[in-house]
């Protein structure tokens, strides 16, 4: 019987040509061609003041922490359940993570809760828009306002999501997207700031180019460029960029297919929800398709899913330890209120294969498999 892999990563157009083509122009180095047409597809797309490509999403996330200027001691909110990288790009800077409990309905940030996690000492709200369902944007760019706090949208699962119209990623100051070969759009590695505030336009390609102005100098606005600012080298290669290149022009195509998994995934496992057996995630147009997830009556249940799972040859996942209970976040971070939906839920999640590959009979399959458990 054919495996189902959890994840595959995939071909869907011009990636090898367009990376020989990359070859051939003779830069391989990062802003060359396929860079820039890139950070335009974005601008374009997602209607954001500007993009800039990344060689992953943590690059992004640490960019936006130098960008809002943290100093040693300063609070940053964020959930606790995600990915290491949220939390890590803020302790880089000295910044204390403060995590707070999400909402049982989405696993987004609770942002009933943000604000009583704010203190003197709060420089920035980072909401993760979870498996690409949007955060309440509108209650948290409020926050953010009266309390003069920074936003940085953690998308990386959000490509192509949206709230009210508007693109998961372009709401806040900032948004990072990620392109890992486990996302919608992929490039192996790979990521993208999203800057929506001109005020760090400057200072953001500065960092990008390891502290030195050397895009002012390309431009011809400096007659020559040095180091001006801290940075690093955040820049992705020709090469990644071309193969994302080649998957944004079928963006559209690969956000359609995976919906239609997840769709195809909530209508065969419908019968169990309704029974009681398990709860169905809850995704609406706003949503990018990019995870469909389980969660289950207990640990115990899980468990002895993923056994029955992985005895047909499917190969099913749960999450990330959540960040308030892990060594660093213990050492690095502290908790405000109590993180009993997070606790809860982590034990009872369990995220089924999802790719672009898929077809329906693997859907069905899976599905199978999942009511012969039950």
């Amino acid at each position: 019987m054919k495996p189902i892999p959890f994840n595959k990563p995939f071909i869907i157009g011009r990636e090898l040509s367009l990376i020989a083509d990359a070859v051939s122009r003779g830069h391989l180095s990062g802003d060359g061609h396929y860079t820039r047409l890139c950070n335009r597809w974005f601008e374009e797309k997602l209607h954001c003041r500007k993009a800039l490509l990344t060689h992953s999403c943590t690059a992004a996330l640490e960019m936006s922490a130098i960008l809002c200027d943290l100093q040693p001691g300063d609070e940053v909110i964020l959930p606790s359940y995600t990915f290491v990288s949220t939390a890590n790009a803020f302790a880089l800077r000295g910044a204390v993570p403060v995590f707070v409990d999400i909402r049982p309905d989405t696993l987004n940030i609770d942002e009933k809760l943000i604000e009583a996690a704010i203190t003197p000492k709060t420089r920035a709200i980072v909401p993760v828009h979870y498996a690409g369902v949007p955060c309440e944007m509108d209650t948290i760019m409020d926050i953010a306002k009266r309390h003069k706090l920074l936003v940085v949208e953690d998308a990386a699962q959000a490509l192509l999501s949206t709230y009210k119209g508007k693109a998961l990623g372009t709401i806040g100051h900032f948004g990072c997207l990620s392109f890992h070969e486990t996302k919608n759009i992929i490039s192996g590695e790979g990521g993208a700031l999203l800057i929506n505030d001109e005020h760090f336009f400057e200072r953001a390609e500065v960092i990008r180019e390891k502290g030195t102005n050397r895009s002012q100098f390309f431009r011809g606005e400096v007659d020559k460029y040095t180091w001006v600012d801290i940075g690093s080298s955040y820049l992705p290669s020709e090469l990644v960029s071309a193969f994302l290149y080649a998957q944004l022009e079928h963006a559209d195509e690969i956000t359609a297919q995976r919906c239609r998994i997840c769709s195809a995934y909530a209508e065969q496992l419908a019968p169990l929800e309704q029974a009681g057996k398990l709860r169905l995630p809850r995704f609406d147009a706003d949503s990018n398709g990019h995870m469909y997830y389980m969660l289950l009556d207990s640990l115990a249940t899980r468990t002895a899913l993923i056994a029955h799972l992985k005895a047909q040859g499917i190969n099913p996942v749960f999450h990330y330890v959540p960040l308030h209970s892990s060594p660093a976040g213990r050492k690095y971070g502290r908790v405000s209120g109590s993180m009993q939906v997070t606790d809860e839920l982590n034990e009872r999640l369990l995220r089924l294969p999802l790719h672009y590959e898929m077809d329906d009979a693997d859907v069905a399959r899976i599905s199978a498999a999942i009511r012969d458990f039950f």
